[in-house]
């Protein structure tokens, strides 16, 4: 197996990361390993020409279809004043995606926690779980999820980020079966127990989801240098908990499947002007297109095409092969896939086409 930091560097200027970039040259085409669950990360993103209420419309039709064709969970992440992601309100989405479907697991990817008072958040995902007993997760970060103004209108303490260890743990504690704060319970929260998982990009994350015995979610599909390293420090140091005996990863990776590689390529092309248009514009006036594309011919590309680094870009086997790869490469115990496709209806397909190459006969979730 390839060592993919040696082929592809985080940072390599290119014009994406196709599908076989990352294949060995057997001539078979590898297949996903059906013991992997994989599950979606969705941003309720909101196209150019597309309204808030058209987005939430789309997570659900998405989330229906992902239950329907075996993918493991669903997860929503909190943002803050971002033209283009809808999930602000996540727990509140999640209400509303549980309540029309029936098996599929939800939960947050994440909820960053300084933003908000432990209790608040165990009452939000106790009222959750007694709701959709068994089916809600409650993922952590400790990011603002947007800018310093974003912060600010949040009333978000600028040392609260120093505290996500000690918050994590009072949040856990309020939905176990003793309140960590004497007279104070989480109602509905307490007893339900939701499962948490800590969310990062870093070190930190690691170290922390280790002390802790929580499964650990690297956010590799838009900051992948730290991946491998972090996940090792996450193995090595891992401590069990009564939630969790072992390690338990979960990598997020990027996907656009098309039926055609052309197709997939083309995609990816615009994509990528789409991020660098929404990166390059952060702290001033919206960059045109024009301008965009100058700006990608610069070493400020880089930024853009680390992030998009773990793209799987191609038709349906192609993906397969490149998600396959990546997974033996990292030893996830799940890929969290986050479809990238600019308009709902190419994600929508991109979730189908990924589905329709996994044979899930002996797919049986290991957490």
């Amino acid at each position: 197996m390839t060592d993919w930091r040696a082929d592809h560097p985080a940072g390599h200027i290119g014009s994406g990361y196709s599908a076989t970039n990352s294949l060995s040259d057997e001539s078979a085409m590898p297949t996903l390993d059906s013991t992997i669950p994989i599950s979606i990360l969705d941003l309720a993103a909101v196209g150019d020409d597309e309204t808030i209420a058209q987005s939430f419309a789309g997570s659900l039709e998405l989330a229906k279809l992902a239950e329907a064709t075996g993918y493991h969970r669903v997860w929503y992440a909190e943002h803050h004043s971002i033209d283009s992601i809808a999930s602000s309100a996540t727990a509140v989405l999640i209400a509303h995606i549980a309540a029309n479907t029936e098996t599929i697991r939800l939960g947050a990817g994440g909820i960053m926690l300084p933003n908000h008072a432990p209790l608040v958040i165990a009452e939000q995902f106790g009222t959750l779980a007694i709701l959709h007993p068994g089916r809600i997760d409650l993922g952590l970060g400790r990011a603002p999820g947007s800018d310093q103004a974003a912060m600010r209108a949040l009333r978000r303490d600028p040392m609260a980020s120093e505290r996500f260890p000690q918050d994590v743990l009072e949040l856990q504690a309020f939905l176990g079966d003793e309140s960590p704060i004497p007279g104070v319970r989480a109602i509905p929260g307490q007893g339900t127990h939701v499962p948490l998982y800590i969310l990062g990009s870093s070190m930190f994350g690691a170290q922390l989801a280790a002390h802790l015995g929580l499964p650990y979610a690297f956010a590799s599909h838009f900051a992948p240098r730290f991946l491998l390293d972090a996940i090792g420090v996450y193995r090595d140091t891992f401590q069990p908990s009564v939630q969790l005996d072992q390690p338990y990863v979960i990598a997020a990776v990027g996907v656009l499947a098309a039926e055609t590689t052309d197709a997939a390529q083309a995609q990816y092309v615009q994509v990528r002007r789409n991020w660098a248009r929404n990166i390059l514009s952060r702290g001033g006036p919206r960059l045109s297109l024009d301008e965009v594309d100058q700006l990608l011919t610069t070493p400020r590309a880089a930024m853009v095409d680390e992030m998009l680094h773990y793209t799987a870009t191609g038709s349906p086997e192609e993906v397969a092969a490149y998600l396959s790869d990546f997974q033996r490469l990292i030893q996830a115990d799940e890929l969290i896939t986050v479809h990238r496709a600019l308009s709902f209806e190419s994600r929508l397909r991109s979730v189908e086409l990924l589905a329709s190459v996994r044979d899930r006969s002996s797919f049986t979730p290991a957490f």
